[in-house]
């Protein structure tokens, strides 16, 4: 498939049973993928037990892992545990998710979501949910960092500071999270993000923080300092919530998927849309859905999943998409309440 390409559903191959990566005893999302100088393709994805919660489960407990195939669609192995929790003490020293890899001459860049909270482990009795302290706690202390190696196999060097910190005086001052880099043949880095603000009001019921939206920052470096490039976010309820990007360049700039969160785009909520930039601030979204979570199976049916969240795409050599991976679960609707497992889905393409 074409980079420029806009109908991600048109080139969607059928889906074997085995490909893509799950984890028995664990849920499992986030998939970003990678062929290294093993010659083998290297998927690093999130996890976190089935005995929490999936939601707000992986807010607290999720690890970053790292699993390997000797073919792009799978089945993947799990090879190792990438970024543990390292310490309360350190930004990310609970909890790392949202994994982006990518590769800037011989290193291996890891973008990440990391967060920590003074509180002891969850167990299942706590009764993990969306309003418990350590979830507010452990959201409210997301960030984006990096960790580089040399090597698909590690050591992985962390950062003692995110790369993307929270602004007190701005629109993000609650978080930073699901990071969308892309770095550029120079070693400059677009990154887009999600991000939250404190409500303007204290709230007596609901929640403390706005809706969700996305911004863009730049680096000169990938590991350099970043500067967020507007003044307002992007994406918001007033234009249409975006979720989950993924950014690659093109011939005249740069193009992004992402999750239409509400279906305010695609009138299908968790349906996919595809955009345009010429700078990685204006954005023109195509007036039509780039994909759906209808999914076409090798026994010639069609599976609707629960999710297409954290799309990845896997470009070749050549600069052609060659796969999608999506986090996907067995749901039966948008969203996490149906759900019994979840893995991250890999969709040959044309």
């Amino acid at each position: 498939m074409d980079k420029n390409s806009n109908n991600l559903q048109s080139h969607f191959l059928p889906v074997k049973d085995n490909s893509g990566f799950a984890m028995e005893d664990y849920w499992v999302w986030c998939g970003s993928v990678i062929r290294a100088e093993d010659g083998d393709y290297h998927m690093f994805a999130s996890r976190w037990p089935k005995k929490l919660p999936f939601h707000p489960g992986w807010g607290v407990a999720s690890e970053i892992v790292r699993c390997t195939s000797p073919a792009p669609e799978g089945p993947y192995t799990f090879a190792e545990v990438v970024l543990p929790a390292r310490g309360a003490q350190y930004w990310d020293g609970r909890v790392t998710h949202n994994p982006s890899i990518q590769k800037y001459n011989d290193e291996y860049i890891l973008f990440y979501t990391g967060s920590t909270f003074p509180y002891v482990d969850i167990t299942p009795e706590d009764n993990l949910n969306h309003h418990s302290q350590q979830w507010l706690c452990a959201r409210s202390n997301k960030r984006i960092g990096i960790a580089t190696s040399k090597s698909i196999h590690g050591p992985w060097v962390r950062r003692d500071k995110p790369i993307l910190d929270v602004r007190p005086q701005h629109f993000d001052n609650f978080l930073t999270s699901n990071p969308a880099p892309c770095i550029n043949p120079d070693g400059s880095c677009l990154l887009m993000y999600k991000t939250r603000s404190y409500a303007p009001q204290p709230h007596t019921q609901g929640d403390m923080f706005t809706d969700m939206a996305l911004s863009v920052a730049f680096a000169d470096r990938y590991d350099g300092t970043y500067h967020v490039l507007v003044d307002e976010p992007l994406f918001t309820n007033d234009n249409g919530i975006l979720e989950d990007p993924f950014i690659w360049r093109t011939d005249t700039g740069y193009a992004m998927i992402a999750k239409d969160w509400k279906g305010q785009y695609t009138k299908s909520i968790g349906d996919g849309v595809y955009g345009t930039s010429p700078d990685g601030i204006h954005w023109t979204i195509e007036p039509h859905t780039a994909y759906t979570c209808d999914i076409p199976w090798e026994d010639g049916t069609i599976h609707h999943v629960g999710n297409m969240d954290r799309p990845f795409i896997l470009f070749d050599d050549d600069h052609q998409a060659t796969h999608l991976f999506a986090a996907t679960n067995d749901g039966s609707e948008a969203g996490f309440a149906t759900m019994t497992k979840s893995w991250n889905m890999c969709i040959p393409l044309i």
